[in-house]
């Protein structure tokens, strides 16, 4: 493919005067598409197929327009979207079958139209990083059918990130209506992508850019007596949210640190084996693991929505942490990147979800209990990052961010245990 450039911003000042200027001028993408009229369907679901073909099957009956996925009743360019097709595009990739792939492009097809722009809600001038990662389908989409309709979506996100405003010392807001916040959530929605486009497009130079996402999100948020994470930093420290001294949020919420697990597996696919900082991203993922090991329930094998305080009234074992620590944890022994010791961790996860969350509907439906639907920081209601916020958000079923975890994680699950026979 063509070598691409991207201009980057002088400073957060010149970024803001660039966004009142052309804001007056320019609207964003905010048309919608209508959905795909495809129906995707399934009946009975049968016991006899693996555990990742059973979830997405279960998908894939529940929401027989994909884009219905995260209960939604129109075409939405979100990250729950993004990630759950790109956990059918993976079982598509294993299993060879095509309706995972139709399914999957579907949901694209529904969100991008015939001159490549996004709707759905997107809107570039969000500087929103959750927007991002839905572009990951479209590479395999791109590749396979030469269609320039996807590869001027991808420009678009890949431009998003080149204007990203940054941190003092470099890191991605999380939002234009965050500003000077990290969030553990950000590095999964951003940095992935980054690095697919830097290795298709031929950017080497991004892939300093990267790792350094990851390093500075570790060094502000990393909790030194524990290990563990919080889930976003405010160098303004003007948040209330915010620790006076640390600028980091009050608790270590669980799937914010999954997210970030996910993040490390999943940039090291495309990172280049010789680049000078691909073992200080290896050396992060080995610290999270023995981080979050300890606080891993010992009756289930699962983690708590606060991790450190299992026991606090009100607490309980949540579905989307255990499922993306699950697959970051088999994920990262499959590759060599984790101590083999991990493989027990991220087994006894695994089948503490299917004994624990699990119950069978009456088609054969894989039902994933306990899932948080939502949390963040900030905003309007106001999220103030605590104990009583975190364990209180909704909780529900077959929430994608359990789901396309899930499926992941029973890939590298299946194919362990394939290689091991």
């Amino acid at each position: 493919m063509k070598r691409l450039f991207f201009n980057q911003p002088v400073s957060t000042f010149a970024f803001a005067g660039f966004i009142i200027f052309w804001s007056v001028f320019l609207f964003g993408c905010s048309g919608e598409r209508e959905p795909d009229s495809s129906s995707f369907a399934v009946q009975t679901i049968s016991d006899k197929l693996p555990w990742s073909e059973r979830v997405a099957l279960t998908m894939m009956k529940e929401n027989p327009q994909s884009y219905m996925v995260d209960f939604q009743k129109k075409p939405k360019w979100n990250y729950t979207g993004g990630l759950a097709m790109m956990a059918i595009q993976e079982t598509w990739r294993r299993t060879g079958k095509e309706e995972y792939y139709n399914y999957a492009k579907s949901y694209a097809d529904s969100l991008i139209d015939p001159d490549g722009n996004i709707h759905g809600g997107y809107s570039i001038y969000d500087f929103n990083i959750d927007h991002v990662t839905p572009g990951r389908i479209l590479f395999p989409i791109l590749e396979r059918t030469g269609d320039k309709r996807y590869e001027k979506a991808l420009l678009t996100l890949r431009q998003q990130l080149a204007w990203q405003p940054r941190t003092t010392d470099g890191g991605f807001w999380h939002k234009l209506r965050y500003p000077w916040q990290m969030w553990l959530d950000g590095l999964y929605m951003g940095a992935p992508f980054y690095a697919d486009f830097a290795r298709r497009y031929g950017q080497p130079e991004a892939y300093g850019d990267i790792a350094r996402q990851l390093i500075l999100m570790e060094t502000h948020a990393r909790d030194p007596k524990t290990g563990l994470l919080y889930h976003g930093w405010d160098e303004s420290k003007i948040q209330l949210w915010a620790a006076e001294e640390t600028g980091c949020s009050p608790h270590f919420w669980g799937r914010a640190m999954g997210w970030y697990s996910m993040a490390l597996v999943d940039v090291l696919d495309f990172f280049p084996q010789d680049h000078p900082q691909r073992q200080a991203i290896i050396d992060i993922l080995g610290r999270l693991a023995a981080a979050v090991a300890p606080y891993q329930d010992p009756a289930t094998g699962l983690w708590y929505q606060i991790v450190d305080q299992g026991t606090r009234e009100g607490n309980y074992l949540e579905a989307t942490v255990s499922s993306m620590f699950a697959y970051s944890l088999i994920k990262g022994v499959k590759k060599g990147y984790l101590d083999p010791k991990y493989r027990d961790v991220a087994t006894k996860a695994y089948q503490g979800i299917i004994d624990h969350l699990i119950k069978i509907g009456p088609q054969g439906e894989v039902i994933i209990q306990k899932c948080c639907s939502v949390a963040g920081l900030g905003g309007d209601p106001y999220r103030d990052g605590s104990f009583e916020y975190y364990v209180n958000e909704p909780v529900r079923d077959n929430d994608p961010k359990a789901v396309g975890p899930f499926i992941l994680a029973s890939l590298e699950m299946e194919e362990v245990k394939l290689t091991a026979r």
